[in-house]
């Protein structure tokens, strides 16, 4: 036996779970990973509509997401992957402006022509600015300084509000500085990706590559604690009990592993705030049987609006892939899981926002609507807040123990499938450092 495996748990199948896993395998450690749904994959999760999977929260790739396309090439999809040119657009008062070329952004009667230049000066400068000091100023100052109080009262803080409510003020600039960089780095115009079959032939993939890996898969078994036992080895208590391993890898959303974090675990994980909260998603999609829009995304951040953008993914995907005359559509809105508005039935759901979508495209009618399905993810992404770097936790827990590669940690990288599988990068990275003279159990029973 090689003395350097261990027996790890990486607890959670989000991407930056199935990540991990696929590594420490690869690594040859002894691998086992425990989900509590009946799914792989997290926000990556599909449905079935006739005899057709689809993804229940759209996604996409970028060109320049390396990191996830590296690992797609590890997997054997990068032949599988396609791209396909992507546009924006705002909505207002009944109309839809693109907003992708400068030109767009001089015709974009919204703003005054002063406000105009001042949004594109912002524009132009975040693509060069230094992102030094931006952790520890909001995206309101940095954006209210240069475009302008008017222009970001009528332009930028709309689109915060519909992202994170009335809790924008306090998002660093850093987030935006970054995601900004993200989705208007490609110089030669905005094309995404989608991979043949949808996200469901990534997770099938990772199951081969377990099974050739000896990777243990459990499947729809929550875990209800993580913690130390009394010899101060790492514990995960299932149904099936509790169960020592070597090292524990944690991916699961903040909120809801601070719920399992054991006493004594926290007592040991000095300095961490378990206090970060996440913002939550509502998806309503509609299979329609025609186009609705040419753009990928149409942003509808008036407050007549339940959503807060229209996303066309099939601007972006084959028919193949989606059904002879088959569009897809999304309408999303974040809100925290607290508000009223998460828990309002489906029906009510349906009628209020079809009401909406018909108000932007009066043109839209019933018998051009296939299906309607209704979804809800209450932890999508952190609260962010001034200086939030100093707020998320570390990739190490407890030295040689218990580890983390959780979307809190994403930060400053954009929260994306992307991201998350540069998070287990660092994580990875992290674990190699710190256990490279720590004794595995059975070493350490040898010893005595």
């Amino acid at each position: 036996m090689n003395q350097k495996s261990r027996d790890i748990a990486v607890i959670g199948a989000g991407i930056s779970g199935l990540t991990m896993a696929l590594r420490l395998a690869d690594q040859g450690h002894r691998v086992t990973v425990i989900e509590g749904s009946d799914q792989l994959g997290g926000l990556g999760t599909f449905f079935e509509h006739d005899g057709r999977t689809f993804e229940k929260f759209y996604h996409c790739m970028l060109p320049s997401d390396g990191p996830l396309l590296a690992l797609m090439e590890d997997l054997g999809l990068t032949d599988q992957i396609y791209w396909k040119p992507s546009s924006f657009a705002y909505a207002n008062q009944g109309e839809i402006f693109p907003l992708n070329t400068p030109m767009d952004l001089l015709r974009f009667k919204p703003l005054s022509f002063l406000e105009r230049l001042r949004v594109g000066f912002t524009g132009a400068y975040g693509r060069v600015a230094s992102d030094e000091g931006l952790d520890q100023m909001t995206t309101a100052e940095w954006l209210g300084r240069l475009s302008g109080k008017s222009a970001f009262a009528k332009f930028w803080q709309p689109m915060l509000e519909a992202k994170f409510g009335d809790r924008y003020a306090d998002v660093p600039a850093l987030w935006f500085w970054t995601r900004f960089n993200r989705e208007k780095g490609e110089r030669k115009g905005e094309v995404k990706g989608y991979v043949r079959g949808g996200y469901k032939c990534i997770t099938e993939q990772f199951v081969r590559a377990f099974a050739a890996r000896g990777v243990i898969l459990r499947m729809s078994t929550p875990v209800s604690r993580v913690d130390l036992n009394y010899d101060e080895n790492p514990i995960v208590e299932t149904d099936r009990g509790e169960e020592v391993f070597d090292q524990i890898v944690v991916t699961l959303p903040w909120p809801g592993f601070s719920k399992t974090a054991g006493e004594n675990l926290r007592a040991e994980a000095k300095g961490i705030d378990w206090s970060i909260d996440f913002v939550g998603v509502i998806n309503c999609l509609y299979f329609l049987k025609r186009p609705l829009t040419p753009h990928y995304w149409v942003a509808t951040s008036e407050p007549e609006f339940p959503f807060d953008g229209v996303i066309e993914t099939s601007t972006l995907t084959d028919e193949s892939d989606r059904g002879e005359g088959r569009h897809v559509v999304y309408l999303t809105k974040y809100m925290h899981r607290s508000d009223a508005r998460f828990t309002i039935s489906d029906e009510e759901i349906g009628r209020d926002w079809l009401a909406g979508l018909k108000r932007q495209f009066p043109d839209l009618q019933d018998d051009e609507i296939e299906a309607r399905y209704i979804f809800r993810a209450p932890f999508v992404e952190p609260i962010y807040t001034k200086g939030f770097l100093s707020r998320k936790p570390p990739e190490v827990l407890v030295a040689g123990k218990i580890y983390l590669a959780t979307t809190t940690q994403v930060y400053p990288t954009v929260t994306s499938w992307n991201g998350s599988v540069i998070q287990a990068n660092r994580t990875l990275a992290a674990m190699a450092d710190d256990v490279v003279n720590t004794p595995t159990r059975e070493m350490a029973s040898t010893a005595i």
